[in-house]
């Protein structure tokens, strides 16, 4: 496995429209993981949520967060960020409408946007820590499970 890599390593990974599951602290201080949209841009993660969403209560209250993205098909690229997150107003419907387009297309994700009711926001969160891997140096022995990975090398 290749660790210790930047995300310019991961060969586009990030631009893939993969559901990232996001953690932030309830109130009793147990974690709260919830599957979420997002997009990396300008060095961090966007992630598109409701004004009044847990998510957002959460991090008004608590900035610490964590974001992981991860492949369950080979070669089993992944991104995990720990850092504070900031919730965001400002441009929030146009990041919205660009984070819902990754995975619906632009008609589709304007749409659903509009349909969600406005009061959006955005979770920004830039690395504090980021740690990144990619298992296709394991071709041989992702074969069994990943019939994919013996064309792949």
């Amino acid at each position: 496995m290749r660790t210790d890599l930047t995300i310019e390593d991961l060969d586009g990974f990030l631009e893939e429209p993969v559901v990232a599951a996001l953690a932030t602290l309830r109130p009793d201080g147990s974690v709260l993981l919830s599957a979420v949209w997002h997009e990396w841009r300008d060095g961090g993660f966007s992630v598109w949520v409701g004004g009044n969403d847990v998510k957002s209560r959460h991090l008004r209250r608590d900035s610490r967060a964590s974001i992981l993205v991860a492949e369950s098909t080979y070669p089993l690229r992944g991104v995990e960020v720990r850092g504070t997150a900031r919730v965001v107003e400002e441009d929030a419907f146009e990041t919205a409408v660009r984070i819902a387009s990754r995975y619906l297309g632009p008609e589709d994700g304007d749409a659903y946007v509009r349909s969600a009711g406005g009061n959006e926001v955005t979770i920004r969160l830039e690395p504090g820590v980021l740690r990144a891997w990619d298992f296709s140096d394991e071709a041989e022995l992702m074969a069994p499970a990943f019939p994919s990975a013996s064309t792949q090398r």
